[in-house]
């Protein structure tokens, strides 16, 4: 990281090295029928509610790839966030400018050995809610929470490129 140092902002901004970088889009169908959408830099995370075990459905590119995942969740991080939440969950730490997504179980119990996979930053992933009036889960992405869902579809947003800064070196 960059020290913090107001002095000669300008020109260092000017010499920064760039790093583009793309956020993930997150829609979500809530059980009632609503749908939200919103954007996220460092990842998506699908949560459970309550004190049972959520289920779900993975879905990659149309196909289903993990009939049931029962966790405490599970999430979608892009290389920018792929050093936060995701490493915590012991998720693969990802090169900015890499053109992956890490999908992560956060403490998964069946498949037990499963930790997740890398993704092409093209990939749609779709993870369906199993019983989700028993196991209500909820989804974030990155600070934006939407409760209840059924279920929700998550791709990168290759049409918005942010551009972090970086000092030379």
């Amino acid at each position: 990281m960059n020290e913090y140092r107001e002095v000669d902002l300008i020109e260092r901004i000017q010499k920064a090295e760039t790093a583009p970088i793309h956020p993930i889009l997150m829609q979500a169908r809530k059980l009632n029928g609503e749908k939200h959408e919103a954007l996220a830099i460092n990842e998506v995370s699908l949560l459970r509610q309550t004190h049972n075990a959520a289920h779900c459905q993975i879905t990659i590119n149309s196909k289903i790839e993990l009939e049931q995942l029962v966790c405490d969740g599970v999430m979608v991080a892009t290389p920018a966030g792929s050093t936060a939440y995701n490493l915590s969950v012991h998720g693969p730490i990802i090169p900015i400018g890499a053109e992956l997504l890490a999908l992560t179980p956060i403490s998964p119990f069946r498949p037990r050995r499963w930790q997740g996979a890398l993704l092409p930053a093209s990939s749609v992933v779709k993870i369906q809610v199993l019983e989700p009036d028993f196991r209500p889960q909820s989804v974030t992405a990155d600070n934006l929470e939407v409760r209840d869902i059924e279920e929700v579809t998550i791709r990168q947003a290759g049409e918005i490129t942010l551009r972090l800064l970086f000092d030379s070196g």
